[in-house]
């Protein structure tokens, strides 16, 4: 009951009208830089940072808190229109949703996305608001064994993810962890494989593999073909999705709305691999496997719920410890300081209204990006 009396009053300052216009400002800036390949939510946030200062720090981070779950959203347009992840959680999407409009049916991707995002975005904020404590206990009793297993057990996925040779499936993997070794060492400070370019002591950013591979291969593609341009006429009623695409869609959108938040929760895992563990998920655990990779609605259904559920995950370890559960927290946890707000448990008891409030918007955020993204 008192849980319920603390988000009634969060409502009360979520829906003032200034808070309003900074979750609608937040979800269409999210939207646009999530769709924009090589921006995402982090660096959007940071751009926009500046302007926050003077302003309410609840209105601030509602606009953030828009912003990052607008860019989960925003992802998803280029990633099916045209095999680009405009952010890295939307990685895995490209594998169905791609396939799915080149048949024709990009409506039907884009709008199993659409309410697969909104429910996990929903479900999320609920678990948010019920079960933070509890979890970000178990989130700190992980330590260096249990992130090697996680990581293990997310590297050998790609194992069931290949649709041909393991061998090559495991060699580009090991591919992909030299790339990442590329930067700066964590420990020593020195730099390590950036080969005398200043450019890598950073890192090889792993936004910048992805755009570069799905979109660069597309782009070489489409250059060696002579193609044949055909323009369809349909109504907008043969474009969304069919009762067989919902059928087969609400329990990859449930499962997927479980794995995001859970592994949101966990302090640096963030949506990405929460997208792709419920892509493993949803090919292992489907009676026609075969058919990933080639359209299947579940493919795109899974990963953008689990991606759009981190969201809610990832606020828990920031609000209640001041830990950043991912890239995007991280800068949310450094503008809750420059406002002078410490994270942690206290801010529950000394900030109810800005906590409840935050927590609140992200409901009003997620009904806000339905209506932009189904209109």
């Amino acid at each position: 009951m008192e849980t319920i009396q603390q988000l009634l009053m969060g409502f009360s300052v979520a829906i003032t009208p200034v808070n309003l216009l900074y979750c609608l400002l937040g979800t269409i800036a999210g939207t646009i830089v999530g769709a924009l390949p090589g921006i995402g939510p982090s660096a959007g946030i940071s751009i926009l940072l500046p302007l926050t200062f003077g302003v309410n720090p609840t209105s601030a981070m509602i606009l953030m808190a828009g912003i990052y779950c607008g860019a989960m959203y925003g992802g998803t347009i280029t990633s099916v229109l045209i095999n680009v992840p405009g952010e890295s959680s939307s990685v895995m999407t490209t594998l169905d949703g791609y396939q799915m409009a080149l048949q024709g049916r990009a409506g039907a991707a884009l709008g199993i996305a659409a309410f697969g995002s909104f429910i996990a975005g929903t479900v999320s904020v609920i678990l948010l608001m019920l079960v933070a404590v509890p979890l970000v206990k178990v989130a700190l009793s992980f330590g260096p064994p249990e992130y090697f297993a996680l990581m293990f057990m997310g590297l050998t996925t790609i194992a069931g993810l290949a649709g041909g040779s393991v061998l090559k499936a495991f060699l580009v993997t090991f591919l992909g962890l030299l790339v990442s070794t590329s930067g700066m060492d964590a420990l020593s400070g020195h730099p390590r494989l950036t080969f005398d370019f200043p450019e890598l002591l950073d890192g090889v950013s792993f936004l910048v593999v992805a755009v570069g591979l799905f979109g660069i291969g597309e782009v070489l593609y489409t250059a060696e073909k002579t193609l044949k341009l055909e323009f369809v006429t349909t109504t907008i009623k043969n474009v969304w999705p069919t009762g067989e695409d919902w059928r087969l869609s609400w329990m990859p959108i449930t499962r997927g709305t479980f794995i995001g938040f859970i592994v949101g929760v966990l302090p640096g895992a963030g949506g990405t691999i929460a997208s792709f563990l419920s892509y493993a998920a949803e090919k292992k655990l489907s009676r026609h496997p075969e058919r990933f990779g080639m359209g299947a609605v579940e493919g795109v259904a899974g990963p953008e719920s689990a991606n759009n559920s981190s969201t809610g995950g990832a606020m828990v370890p920031l609000l209640t410890l001041g830990i950043p559960g991912s890239g995007t927290t991280a800068i949310m946890l450094g503008a809750l300081m420059m406002f002078g707000l410490q994270p942690g448990p206290l801010l529950f008891q000394k900030n109810p209204d800005f906590v409840w409030g935050v927590i609140a918007s992200m409901y009003v955020g997620n009904i806000m990006l339905l209506i932009m993204n189904i209109g």
